[in-house]
């Protein structure tokens, strides 16, 4: 299994409805902008809330459509055995280890990990288990995740992926701005939250991504 993460949206459901965008609307909105992946991350719900959100998202998603979900391997699980198309799971450094994981989901599910260090990020390619991307970040300081890591800039970012030969995928105040550096920097994707879960138009705010991804693309392919 492979995905697309090009322009990977992280959920964040306080954002959405602060904005006055219904969390699957949202997405639905984000993904006909050009998302091509998403994160559902949940930190304030129980599991129950977190699986109904989950399955909402699933529905609203066109097959080409990756989604993971955020730390919860049971929650995976349940969406899976329930019959969601769910790609995989994203997990943390203090989450279940990536063997675990992987013994839990199966060889088919991807799973990416956060490594925002040089030591996370040998770690996670040493991974005999396999890790099939990393998180890395924080490009900026941001508000969206209070325990995120110092701001490494776009500079710190390409030198942490250069680093590695898993694909890797920016976060971290990430907005449209970013885009044509971290692609250039060798960023198999970017992450956002707040750029699209905030945004006052959704669907307007993964376009700009999805055209500036576009654009550094193309220049890097002259």
């Amino acid at each position: 299994m492979s995905a697309d993460l090009s322009i990977y949206l992280v959920t964040n459901t306080s954002q959405a409805t602060a904005a006055g965008h219904d969390l699957t609307d949202l997405v639905a909105a984000a993904v006909a902008g050009g998302v091509t992946a998403v994160q559902v991350r949940e930190k304030e719900a129980d599991a129950g809330e977190f699986l109904d959100t989950v399955l909402k998202v699933s529905a609203v998603l066109p097959e080409p459509v990756a989604l993971f979900v955020n730390d919860r391997v049971d929650v995976f699980l349940a969406a899976r055995g329930a019959g969601a198309r769910v790609t995989g799971v994203h997990v943390g450094q203090q989450d279940l280890p990536v063997a675990a994981v992987r013994e839990l989901v199966g060889p088919d599910a991807l799973i990416g990990l956060t490594a925002n260090t040089p030591a996370e990020l040998f770690a996670a390619g040493r991974e005999v288990c396999r890790v099939d991307y990393v998180g890395i970040g924080s490009v900026h300081a941001t508000a969206s995740k209070s325990d995120a890591a110092p701001a490494l800039g776009v500079a710190g970012f390409a030198g942490m992926a250069g680093s590695t030969f898993l694909p890797t995928v920016a976060i971290g105040g990430v907005t449209a701005a970013d885009v044509a550096g971290l692609r250039a920097a060798g960023a198999a994707g970017v992450a956002v939250i707040s750029a699209i879960c905030a945004a006052p138009d959704p669907r307007a705010a993964a376009v700009r991504l999805a055209r500036a991804w576009a654009a550094a693309a193309a220049a890097a392919a002259v």
